[in-house]
């Protein structure tokens, strides 16, 4: 049941003993030491103080870490978040105890019970962006409507695979019976599909906030009856036979242990071998199997081999029907990491059947 999944959300912190407080008052690079030594602060006074201490932290940082590789950019930012997560700030009543805050929609729905407690000053500050996104949606390329992601699940900020896997979808010829989307998101391909004309998309997903926030996206629309939601990894309950299986992967390996946020962005050594040994059940004959990746961790040498390509050189279940790039637009200008890499980067849309 929908009903009985536990979502996830930060969880609520209440301090055995006060905390010491940061406003503008307070010496703001004895406040960085104390952080650097394991001692939480709350922010008091105003919602502003907590921008300023993260900015100097970030200052901080950039004076100790060097900036100019992917890991080292990788480094800085674990760094940053260890630091930034002994920032707390005040809730009661389901608002924020300081002034000049933003009204935070999912601090009453993902807290109903929860009254008086801390968290995070930058988690607040993800469940108030998470809220704008909700709240007024996301128009995407590919869709028709706008989609309303739930807190805490990962949806494209970036569109070139959705394109890709689009002008694959308009030139696919195949039977549109049934397909599976393995770690359906935010949805985006399950609505392309059925956009497409696939009468069915079982969709899977190990956060339970996607399947949460997709299950009442849906409510009893007619997309509820062509979409079915399963939370469980890889293929879960759908055991019987399908024409075409997608798989929109992360795409970066992991350096270090994986919180549910991140697992949209990084995969574990054993996400690719699990996935092709299920994929190889559950597919048809004659059907596709189409994934949509990156060569982002090789050209920013995270990563020693391409997992498709190792699959597909060692692995004997797939052959290659085809694969399908397109170049990445360049970041912003506005940006300030290093990300000239990005030049080079493609999304790869591999197209495999049985061998």
């Amino acid at each position: 049941m929908i009903s009985d999944i536990i979502i996830n959300k930060p969880a609520p912190f209440l301090p055995e003993q006060p905390l010491v407080q940061f406003n503008r008052s307070i010496n703001i690079n004895r406040t960085i030491k104390g952080l650097e030594a394991g001692k939480p602060v709350m922010i008091t006074e105003f919602y502003s103080n907590g921008l300023d201490l993260l900015k100097a932290l970030h200052k901080h940082l950039n004076g100790k870490f060097p900036n100019e590789t992917f890991q080292e950019q990788r480094d800085y930012r674990l760094a940053y978040k260890e630091l930034a997560k002994l920032i707390y700030i005040k809730i009661v009543d389901h608002k924020l105890t300081v002034k000049k805050a933003p009204a935070i929609g999912w601090l009453k729905e993902l807290y109903p019970e929860d009254d008086n407690f801390l968290l995070p000053f930058t988690k607040v500050q993800g469940l108030n962006s998470a809220w704008q996104w909700h709240k007024n949606g996301i128009i995407l390329p590919v869709l028709r409507n706008k989609i309303h992601p739930f807190y805490g699940v990962y949806f494209p900020t970036r569109f070139d695979h959705l394109i890709l896997f689009d002008n694959w979808l308009k030139r696919y010829e195949g039977p549109k019976k049934s397909a599976i989307d393995v770690g359906i998101g935010s949805g985006v391909l399950s609505f392309q599909m059925v956009k497409h004309g696939f009468q069915k998309v079982f969709g899977t997903d190990t956060n339970p906030n996607a399947i949460v926030g997709l299950a009442e996206t849906l409510g009893d629309t007619k997309m509820s009856r062509k979409i079915e939601l399963d939370f469980a990894p890889l293929f879960g309950k759908f055991e019987k036979q399908t024409e075409l299986i997608v798989f929109n992967p992360p795409w970066l390996p992991a350096a270090h242990d994986l919180d549910k946020n991140d697992e949209a962005i990084y995969y574990k050594d054993t996400l690719f071998p699990e996935f092709f040994a299920e994929a190889e059940k559950r597919l048809l004959p004659g059907g596709k199997l189409v994934i949509i990746f990156s060569n982002m961790a090789e050209i920013t040498e995270v990563a020693k081999e391409h997992p498709i390509k190792k699959e597909l050189a060692e692995g004997g279940r797939f052959k290659l029907e085809n694969c399908l790039t397109r170049k990445v637009k360049l970041a912003s200008d506005k940006t300030k990491r290093d990300q000239n890499w990005r030049a080079e980067e493609v999304v790869e849309l591999w197209e495999l059947v049985n061998a």
